[in-house]
């Protein structure tokens, strides 16, 4: 007898439906084709052990079960359930239609006593049975939040196989899982713990921060070790507009694929801060391996990477930075196929100016050699220094300011400037796929929203010559000007605009005076 069973299989952050065909007839052997993994093919053993223990058993027969599409690598224990069911099915030891196997997907990775763990891929793989057209999803319970997210899809949540078997056989009635989408995503908490009102002086500093948070840019802290740049960076989350829904579906799905989303939650409904260690490899932070997995930069998609120590980093691991922090995606391909994954994130990064960490200190006198100062400054490559936006000098705060008792401004206020420059741009770019802050505009948008007067060009010039700036910093100091002029609220980028982004670039190396 041929049974079909309907799966999916995640490749990328995108899912492709899987037929899971079992034919039972004479012999003995269970074969599984279709290009599974050794995880798939180890399936075998826990179906046979939850269903013996669970009163069932796998026919003494010869059994073949084929996942089709062939040409694709199914990975991963998830596909436990759909086949324990077709082959129960394909057996007769429960009674189900074929009609009603075509109605639902079905995932899962079986304990041996026949209980459901959770499983990876979650929202891909609801919005693929969505698309292809079935009526349910059911997956273990664990993960049935996560999937209900999915608007004109039922997810069922299981807990074991018997339920499953008990639902299509009409001995129980499944309810699909609901989710309070309004109040879960739609309710935003504006206090965190961490608040730049806990921050005293740095006034120069926030401002830079604050530029840009409203327009999407990467930025550079610079300044001797406690001078608060990681306290500062770990602040920035909190003045970041709040994340829109597609930014959340998106977001979800990267993370849904590497088994980030806890069992409560449905949507991310904040922007991820992710602050990988100066020993991360290069695979890690953009993503690959064998079989590929999302790296630390889509992890980071619609949220912040935080490279702590910049040049501690492995030369190699900062410069395959430089095409995704350009594209805002990053390909990996390998022999038989390639996968894209997304990685639109504000790269926020801090370093000491020195291996000792005093140079240009006002107080503290630094040690080392010019030579050492340019080794360690040279380990920053200037196309990577070029695509940082705002490079900022940190300099320590004085005691004076330290022991001031009033608070600074808090997170939310600052926030709220920063989500009506956010709502200026997208009003902007409203025409534009794809482009939703001023650091994605491309050479035509800034053409066009990125006008200057004949005194800003002048300024302009003479800041290129005297800082021996590149073409790509020129382009970043409009966009930044472009920025503070929507902060300000303001359609036209003045000479104080483009004055103020100019200061932003003042930490490139030819400035430092280390040459």
């Amino acid at each position: 007898m041929l049974v079909k069973t309907y799966g999916s299989a995640v490749l990328g952050i995108t899912a492709t439906k899987v037929t899971i065909e079992t034919e039972i007839s004479r012999g003995g052997k269970f074969y599984l084709v279709g290009l599974p993994d050794n995880a798939v093919k180890e399936s075998q053993q826990r179906m046979e052990a939850a269903l013996r223990t669970n009163g069932f058993r796998v026919p003494g027969k010869r059994i073949v079960v084929n996942m089709a599409p062939a040409d694709i690598r199914k990975e991963g224990a998830a596909y436990d359930l759909p086949l324990a069911i077709s082959v129960l099915a394909a057996s007769d030891q429960i009674r189900v239609g074929e009609e009603m196997l075509e109605q639902y997907m079905i995932m899962g990775e079986l304990s041996l006593d026949g209980s459901l763990r959770p499983i990876r891929g979650v929202l891909p793989i609801a919005l693929n049975a969505k698309d292809e057209g079935f009526k349910g999803l059911i997956l273990p319970a664990e993960n049935s939040k996560e999937a209900a997210v999915v608007d004109g899809l039922d997810v069922y949540g299981v807990s074991n196989i018997i339920e499953l078997v008990d639902f299509f056989e009409g001995r129980s009635d499944l309810k699909p899982v609901e989710v309070d989408f309004q109040n879960e995503f739609y309710v935003k908490v504006e206090e965190t713990q961490l608040d730049f009102s806990d921050v005293k002086g740095q006034e120069n500093v926030k401002r830079a921060l604050e530029v840009a948070a409203a327009g999407g840019h990467n930025i550079l802290m610079i300044g001797a070790p406690g001078s608060g740049k990681t306290m500062l960076a770990r602040r920035m989350p909190s003045i970041l507009p709040p994340i829109s829904l597609d930014e959340a579906l998106e977001t979800t799905k990267i993370h849904s694929v590497v088994g980030n989303v806890s069992s409560d939650m449905s949507l991310m409904t904040s922007r991820p801060f992710r602050s990988p260690h100066h020993t991360i490899s290069d695979v890690a932070l953009v993503g690959g391996g064998t079989y590929p997995q999302p790296g630390e930069i889509s992890l980071a998609h619609n949220g912040i990477l935080f490279l702590d120590e910049l040049p501690e980093f492995k030369r190699t691991v900062l410069e395959v930075m430089r095409q995704p922090l350009e594209d805002r995606v990053i390909n990996i391909s390998r022999a038989k196929f390639s996968v894209q994954y997304p990685a639109s994130f504000m790269l926020v990064s801090a370093m000491n100016p020195c291996p000792c960490g005093y140079y240009n200190h006002p107080e503290k006198e630094c040690v080392c050699s010019i030579g050492s100062i340019k080794n360690y400054l040279n380990k920053i490559s200037g196309p990577l220094l070029d695509r940082v936006d705002i490079q900022i000098e940190v300099i320590p705060v004085p005691f004076k300011d330290l022991a001031k008792v009033r608070p600074s401004e808090s997170s939310v206020d600052i926030r709220k400037r920063v989500t009506k420059a956010r709502e200026i741009q997208q009003n902007r770019f409203k025409d534009y796929e794809g482009v939703y802050s001023n650091s994605q505009m491309n050479s035509k948008m800034m053409q066009k929203f990125c006008t200057v007067d004949d005194a800003g060009m002048a300024l302009l010039k003479s800041a290129i010559e005297r800082m021996g700036l590149s073409a790509r910093a020129y382009d970043r100091i409009l966009k930044v000007s472009r920025s503070i002029a929507d902060l300000e609220g303001v359609d036209v980028i003045k000479t104080y605009h483009l004055a103020e982004a100019i200061q932003y670039r003042s930490l490139d190396k030819d400035s430092w005076g280390v040459k």
